[in-house]
């Protein structure tokens, strides 16, 4: 393989190829449950008949509302091997957001399972969301008010609901299809055709949609997969976030391709965790944010041996806090990325090669096959080495503009298709790319620019600071001024006022924060801290409106 060159197959190709290069070498393990290549094969194929049999199409959308488990990846290959869109939608969304994805995707059958999420009941979400759902034949393709393209719903649960087929009923829908036609629909599937369809969330606007080819999709996974990450074949990949993120997408298209194995979790549980990585010795991590590690590295049963077998890690957050990890785990080399959904993932990587200092302070240089410029976010004008502004990036990992809203991708991209990521950042000579914060996460105090990455990357050497977060509150004199929401690490205490009396004398008066909030548990999303719950509830605190 030439430096930037893959062999881009279909998604599903991934796992035929797999299926009839080694059967029994398992290529999904959860905590309970597991498959090998050749079982996965087969239960892709089963739901492929039955969605055939429903009416889906070739470009047709399905949605998958369900918690990490083997339900969704069968869900997830069966439809792309039949040439349909698998629509991801974020297990903690609700009945409001559920309803735009699935009338804004289009989505043609939706299927959920009875795992829980988060409390989540997924069929009672559905008849929420899709008004009319549960009042229908479960077996009746007569479209919704609530959502026109929504044919059929289904719960791969063993038990009926109302308005849903259950496991057994969809299964036998796929009796009478032939199963040649799944095969006849795969040999049609390019790898130019959008591949999933994942929905990002804003802090106000509803969630939009990010088509991602099966080139975009894999990009990031394979390349940086095979010539940044080192991946061979059977390597064992352990990565417990969501499956409707492109943090699963990613890792699992990149082990897929080298013939290894996956290892996921339905929930993360630090112990549980521990004890999977322990018994099925992977060979990479891919846990990518401090609130999963740290969780690790912090929980009573860890000590340096219990990451023997991991050569590697991939982790995103301020240096501090990456070099306190690495510290912990001195037999795995951990580094770190800069990246985002619509990139498919990362779009830069670091080299495993590369000193402490940059696989720690820098994400390293634009994949084989990207580039990555730093231009001014008024004029747009490309900026010199070391000068701070916006990240923008293009390529064969970049998509091409979200789905159905013109107006929102005419601002998301300049001429010649650079991505503006909405993210601050630099560039040393040699190409290497240093994230500086959200464009959208810049306090203004008194009219000086303050990044909320730079104030928590401080926190972070306090020795009782396990985790940081800084969001602004409005103040009459300066505008806006810090303030800091602290986790502290196990055994660990002290007051705000400690905090803010560390931070004297070491960072510039404006960036101190003025209020320090001790948390136990983030608000989170799919995999990122909701700032904007964090900002809301220390102006509610305070009685700012």
């Amino acid at each position: 393989m030439r430096k930037g060159e893959i062999t881009t197959y279909p998604l599903a190709e991934l796992l035929l190829r797999g299926a009839a290069a080694h059967p029994e070498r398992d290529c999904i393990v959860l905590v309970d449950e597991r498959a090998t290549y050749g079982e996965l094969e087969i239960r892709a194929r089963r739901v492929g008949r039955s969605l055939i049999a429903l009416g889906v199409e070739r470009g047709d959308r399905v949605g998958i509302l369900m918690a990490n488990c083997l339900d969704f990846v069968d869900v997830m290959f069966g439809a792309s091997l039949i040439g349909a869109v698998p629509v991801l939608y974020n297990a903690r969304f609700k009945a409001r957001e559920i309803a735009h994805v699935t009338v804004d995707a289009g989505v043609k059958v939706v299927i959920t399972n009875d795992i829980v999420e988060q409390h989540s009941d997924y069929v009672a979400l559905l008849r929420r969301a899709l008004p009319g759902l549960g009042d229908r034949d479960a077996h009746t393709t007569t479209p919704l008010d609530s959502a026109p393209d929504l044919g059929t719903a289904v719960t791969l649960s063993s038990s009926s609901s109302a308005g849903f087929l259950n496991r057994q009923e969809f299964y036998a829908l796929g009796e009478a299809c032939s199963p040649q036609v799944v095969d006849e629909r795969h040999a049609q599937v390019s790898v130019d055709d959008m591949a999933v369809m994942i929905y990002t969330s804003g802090t106000t606007a509803m969630p939009k949609g990010c088509p991602l080819t099966h080139v975009v999709l894999q990009h990031a996974g394979v390349v940086g997969g095979i010539q940044r990450l080192g991946l061979v074949g059977g390597d064992v990949m352990w990565g417990p976030l969501p499956m409707f993120h492109t943090a699963f997408t990613q890792p699992l298209t990149g082990i897929l391709y080298v013939g290894g194995t996956y290892l996921s979790m339905t929930h993360f549980e630090p112990g549980a965790a521990l004890e999977m990585i322990v018994r099925e010795r992977p060979t990479v991590m891919f846990p990518a944010f401090p609130t999963i590690t740290m969780q690790l590295l912090n929980h009573p049963t860890y000590t340096q041996d219990t990451f023997a077998s991991i050569r590697i890690a991939i982790n995103v957050g301020p240096p501090e806090e990456l070099r306190a990890m690495q510290e912990r785990m001195p037999r795995t080399t951990q580094i770190t990325v800069f990246g985002m959904t619509e990139t498919g993932g990362s779009v830069a990587m670091c080299e495993p090669s590369d000193p402490l200092a940059l696989r720690t302070e820098c994400s390293g240089r634009a994949l084989p096959g990207n580039e990555i410029e730093i231009r001014d976010p008024d004029s747009g004008a490309t900026l010199l080495p070391g000068e701070a502004g916006e990240i923008v990036a293009r390529g064969r990992g970049v998509f091409s503009g979200y789905y159905k809203a013109a107006e929102k991708t005419a601002a998301s991209f300049y001429e010649g298709g650079w991505f503006r990521t909405g993210d601050l950042g630099s560039m040393d000579p040699q190409g290497r790319v240093t994230f500086r914060g959200r464009l959208k996460d810049m306090l203004k105090v008194g009219g000086e620019n303050v990044a909320a990455v730079e104030v928590e990357g401080f926190l972070a050497t306090h020795p009782a600071v396990g985790l940081a977060q800084v969001v602004p509150v409005p103040d009459e004199k300066y505008g806006e001024v810090p303030a800091a929401f602290i986790e502290l690490r196990p055994g660990a205490s002290t007051t705000e006022q400690e905090i803010i009396e560390f931070c004297r004398d070491e960072i510039a008066s404006f960036k101190i924060p003025r209020y320090v909030r001790f948390v136990d548990e983030w608000p989170m999303g799919a995999t990122k801290i909701l700032k904007y719950e964090l900002k809301a509830r220390i102006r509610a605190e305070l009685g700012i409106s």
